[in-house]
This record gives C-alpha cells, sequence and structure tokens, in this order.
C-alpha cells in the first residue's frame, strides 16, 4: 500500500487486532473483517455486493457514472462496518477494472474523498499470488497438487500449484484477458446460443492453451481449484441448494461428470429459469454462461477427474499474509 493508503486505513478507526480485507472487482465488492486465533482467524463481519465496475469497460475503456455511483455506495457500507468493528489493520485492494480503465485515478480520487478509503491497484501476479494463499488450504494434502483458476470479471489466473516440502508452492501462473462481464459483454448473456457458447469456450481457449503448453505437463495426482462466483454457483446448483448458503459449498468436491451435467442444465435454461434460480438471480442470469465457457476451456486444456470449490480467494489471502507480516498468525 502507498503511505496515503496506509494512513487513511488507520484514520478509519482505532480498534486493536482486528483486520479487514477488501476487495473491489470488476463485479463485486468484497470485505472481510476477522480477528486472529492461533493459527487461524475468526470472521467477525463481511460484506458482499454485485456492483459491475467493469460494466461497459471493453468498449468505452472507462468506468462508467453508474458504475461509479454503484462502488461508491458499497465502498461507504464497507467503511462503516470498518469503523463500527474499529479494524486498525487494513488492506484496500481493486483489480481489473481499474488496471484497465483510462479514467482509473479519477475514480480512485472521487472513491478517497467521499468515503476515505484509498484503493491499492494490484497487478495480476500479486492477485494471483493472494489467490494462492486464500485458496491453499484447499489443495489436497494428499496428492501432488492443484491447478487453481479465479474466474473473475474482467481477468482469470490460472496457477499450477504443487506440494514443496509439505507446503502448496507456485510452480507457474499465468492471467487471461477474459472474465464473466468482459466476455458477457464480447457475445451476450441472455440468449446463448450453442454457437455462441462454442465460440467463447474456443476464443478463451486460445488463452489458455499457452499456458498449457509451457506448464500442462503431467497431471497424475493433481486436481482443479477453482475460486469464483461461477464455480460456487455451480456447487450450489448441483447441492440442490434453495438459495445459496456458504457454509454447504465451500471445501465441497465435484466430479468431472458432475460438472458436466450441471452446465448442460444451465446451458438448457433460458434467461427467465436463470433469474429465478435461488442460487443464481437476477445479478449473475446474464454472466453465469461465460463464466461455463470459461470453466469449460480450462477443463479441455487441464482434464482432471476431480474439482474442489472454494468460496475464498483474495480477502482471505489478504487476511493471512497480513496477519502473518505482523506475526498474530503462525507462518505455517
Amino acid at each position: 500500500m502507498t503511505a496515503g493508503a496506509v494512513e487513511a486505513s488507520r484514520s478509519l478507526a482505532g480498534g486493536a487486532g482486528v483486520y479487514a480485507a477488501l476487495d473491489l472487482g470488476t463485479n463485486n465488492c468484497r470485505l472481510l473483517i476477522a480477528c486472529p486465533t492461533g493459527d487461524s482467524f475468526r470472521v467477525i463481519d463481511s460484506f458482499s455486493r454485485i456492483i459491475r465496475l467493469g460494466e461497459g469497460i471493453s468498449s468505452t475503456g472507462r468506468i462508467s457514472e453508474a458504475a461509479i455511483s454503484r462502488a461508491i455506495s458499497a465502498l461507504s457500507v464497507c467503511r462503516d462496518k470498518m469503523r463500527a468493528r474499529k479494524a486498525d489493520r487494513l488492506r484496500l485492494i481493486a483489480t481489473e477494472a481499474c488496471r484497465a480503465a483510462s479514467n482509473a485515478e479519477n475514480f480512485r480520487g472521487r472513491v478517497a474523498a467521499a468515503t476515505g478509503i484509498e484503493l491499492e491497484v494490484i497487478d495480476r501476479k500479486t492477485e494471483a499470488a493472494l489467490a494462492v494463499i486464500g485458496c491453499s488450504p484447499l489443495v489436497d494434502p494428499k496428492g501432488r497438487g492443484a491447478i487453481l483458476f479465479d474466474i473473475g470479471g474482467g481477468s482469470t489466473e490460472l496457477v499450477r500449484i504443487e506440494h514443496q516440502g509439505g507446503e502448496p508452492r507456485i510452480k507457474a501462473w499465468t492471467s487471461i484477458p477474459f472474465g464473466v462481464v468482459t466476455l458477457a459483454e464480447r457475445f451476450g448473456g441472455h440468449d446463448v446460443t450453442a454457437q455462441c457458447y462454442a465460440s467463447m469456450v474456443s476464443d478463451v481457449a486460445s488463452h489458455v492453451r499457452v499456458f498449457e503448453n509451457a506448464h500442462g505437463g503431467d497431471l497424475t495426482g493433481m486436481h482443479l481449484l477453482g475460486t469464483s462466483g461461477t464455480v460456487t454457483t455451480l456447487a450450489g446448483i448441483h447441492l440442490d441448494l434453495a438459495r445459496y448458503d456458504r457454509r454447504k459449498v465451500d471445501g465441497i468436491w465435484m466430479d468431472d461428470a458432475d460438472i458436466t451435467r450441471i452446465i448442460a442444465r444451465l446451458r438448457a435454461m433460458d434467461y427467465q429459469s436463470r433469474v429465478a434460480h435461488g442460487c443464481i438471480g437476477a445479478e449473475r442470469a446474464d454472466l453465469v454462461l461465460a463464466g461455463c465457457a470459461i470453466l469449460d476451456a480450462i477443463r479441455q486444456a487441464f482434464p482432471m477427474p476431480r474439482l474442489r470449490v472454494g468460496d475464498r480467494g483474495l480477502r482471505e489471502g489478504m487476511l493471512v499474509e497480513m496477519m502473518r507480516e505482523d506475526g498474530a498468525l503462525r507462518a505455517d
């Protein structure tokens, strides 16, 4: 974080031992507030809202006024929660939308003026590393490693993780310029024909293939590990949940055949049916098939029998990293 961002973080509250991690993504604004508890942490508050910050950026190159208004509204809620919980150690990040938009600097200034929050725009390598820290407890300790993927709104991160010295380590990573928002805006998300879906998979696959060719290799003993709204939505449908429940989804395993079945079910639904589903809703109904197309491209490149689902990621990674830096959490 910049010195200004650190000072802004400290000025939000005067508590002790309370950590907050904020992730302003292309599609979502998410916050976790937690306290360290030995070798882990306890969440004391959280917030998540779909704001579609990246809406239209692929065509205009700018964050729209409507998106700025939605973001400031959500970030104001986050500020109030951090103050109420007396969080005194914060990291407040923004990702692809703020990397891509020509007016990102102006946007960050308006956010700071309206909320007191100074956003740190992280690069893609940092984003991938934080996702690994947040999700590493879900890598099968009895296996050789995992191909982790984080399907975002504006980009998708891919990481090859292998066990080394008993711990998951990054062996290679990449970021591809497709996320659910950018892909849905390019191909459409309401009425997705078989031809349209195949075109989405093909476009994403051309980017994934570069990583596959360089770092695919032997996949024996490995599994897929997914963290994103796409995989958690698929998991909720797989479990036949009437409404999404993180406690039932985070950490579950899905077989390859399960994923194929659920994606086929989603592709057979019309837009209104997706809206009506309790695990999808109006906010994701036009994005979920774009996410499925990204997942299918990844599955083609890395065919593995199992996928583990993580409803966790950057926020958890930030919390762990901060707590380790402060000596409040055991580093191993």
